[in-house]
């Protein structure tokens, strides 16, 4: 492991990660200083002034149930139509939940599709691969994340690292599969940073913009002293395989770690206290918040976990028994929160004029079976259910697609994972018929033939 407090010695037992590399517990690959973006611009992978796109992702860990938020049946027997009442909108014929006041008032901004489905098991995991990578995890394949395929096109824009997660990883999902949240065969250059932090605590910190303990004494502006420390110890394995891709990490992370830029970016405090309690001084409320920050500071691509994991806390996830959340607590609990944050964030990108050039799109691994369970809840159903796009050229007000009477299957325009994957690359301006340097050097292309975006959205 290299340390900064003396001529520096490395220890490549099993290989040199940036995590050793500069010994901060949490950091996570940021990307290269010297992206592909002018070659992938050359190759055509990347459309000419498209390069102020952006994309915000909420992935609904858990997955809401379609049938009582999105795409109610209020005409159903009652086990169908489940407890709550639609609510009209300023767009005829366009309804959301009782639930969802402040979706409804941006009914006009904010366009949903109602017939995704995938043949995926229905599972938490296998779900969250396939919605964040366009496929299914099998044969040993992982595919890189639809940020982490950004990543490697675009490159950064500024300080801050092309791809993030807020606030941090998907936990545990029952499957024991990757969660699609990597940059899998693109390597680790292309993961995500992780905030690795609650932004709604007080004196929330971000752990991989304080230095490593073993810089001691050594200030950070003295940045060209620190410099040749490292390239010190940088000559003592630079013919290793890994020394060029860890320089450049090395960089990417110290330039992250001294940026000013980056601090403020991340210092929620500079917000005034009536726009953080316009988003909600919750977990999901206060990461939509510096979703926004990092956007504006020129981070390509975001996604935020609404929740972290299945197990141990209230999700989306309602069974209607403990240890799951029951649909009371999806009313009193879950939807409150995450409308007052989804709604303060559109608002606040289309008050700022970012809204047109950042797809904000709400996304989840399945919906919920049409028939309420004995529980009073809804189980897994990845046959039939919706997901939500705002800005990034996406018109607003417009319902794709359609369930049948009960929201068990696609009755009109099925959509699938590929699908969802191609309208967010459309919207960035990739090519999608770019092709990425898959396993074994093979081409693999960035969505599979055949699919496309969801045109009736732009």
């Amino acid at each position: 492991m290299l340390t900064f407090t003396g001529r520096g010695q490395v220890a490549t037992c099993g290989g040199v990660t940036r995590r050793d590399f500069l010994q901060v517990g949490a950091l996570g690959a940021l990307g290269f200083s010297l992206p592909h973006l002018m070659a992938a611009r050359a190759a055509g992978a990347v459309k000419p002034g498209h390069d102020d796109r952006s994309c915000i992702m909420i992935f609904n860990l858990g997955a809401p149930s379609n049938m009582d938020l999105w795409d109610m049946k209020p005409d159903a027997p009652a086990e169908i139509r489940g407890p709550f009442k639609p609510v009209q909108t300023t767009i005829p014929g366009y309804q959301f939940s009782e639930i969802l006041p402040g979706h409804a008032r941006l009914a006009d901004k904010i366009s949903l599709v109602r017939s995704v489905h995938h043949g995926g098991a229905a599972v938490h995991d296998a779900g969250w691969q396939m919605m964040q990578t366009g496929r299914l995890f099998t044969g040993g394949v992982n595919t890189p994340h639809v940020g982490a395929v950004v990543s490697y096109l675009q490159g950064r824009k500024t300080d801050l690292p092309p791809f993030a997660v807020l606030p941090e990883l998907m936990g545990r999902g029952g499957g024991n599969m990757p969660n699609g949240q990597a940059g899998g065969f693109l390597g680790k250059a292309h993961d995500p940073f992780e905030l690795h932090a609650d932004p709604s605590k007080p004196g929330f910190r971000v752990p991989d913009l304080l230095p490593p303990q073993e810089i001691g004494t050594v200030r950070l502006d003295r940045r060209r002293k620190i410099r040749d420390l490292v390239d010190n110890a940088v000559d003592l394995f630079e013919s290793s395989e890994s020394a060029a891709i860890l320089d450049d990490n090395f960089q990417s992370a110290f330039r992250l770690m001294t940026s000013t830029q980056a601090r403020e970016a991340f210092d929620l405090s500079q917000e005034p206290q009536q726009v953080r309690d316009r988003y909600g001084m919750t977990r999901f409320g206060q990461s939509c918040l510096l979703a926004r920050r990092l956007i504006e500071n020129g981070v390509r691509f975001v996604t935020i976990n609404t929740f972290l994991t299945v197990f141990d806390e209230i999700t989306w996830d309602i069974h209607g028994s403990k240890p799951f959340t029951s649909i009371e607590g999806m009313r009193d609990i879950v939807c409150p929160l995450y409308d007052q944050g989804y709604s303060a964030l559109i608002e606040d990108l289309d008050q700022r004029g970012l809204l047109d050039a950042t797809l904000v799109c709400n996304l989840a691994e399945f919906g919920r079976t049409p028939r309420v369970n004995p529980a009073g809840g809804r189980d897994h159903w990845p046959q039939c259910f919706t997901v939500g796009f705002a800005g990034g050229g996406v018109k607003g007000g417009r319902i794709v697609g359609a369930s049948d009477p009960i929201g068990a299957v696609p009755a009109d325009r099925p959509v699938e994972p590929p699908d969802v994957a191609a309208t967010i690359f459309h919207s960035l301006g990739l090519n999608l018929e770019t092709q990425l340097p898959g396993p074994a050097g093979r081409p693999f292309p960035i969505v599979d033939f055949g699919h496309r975006e969801i045109r009736e959205l732009f």
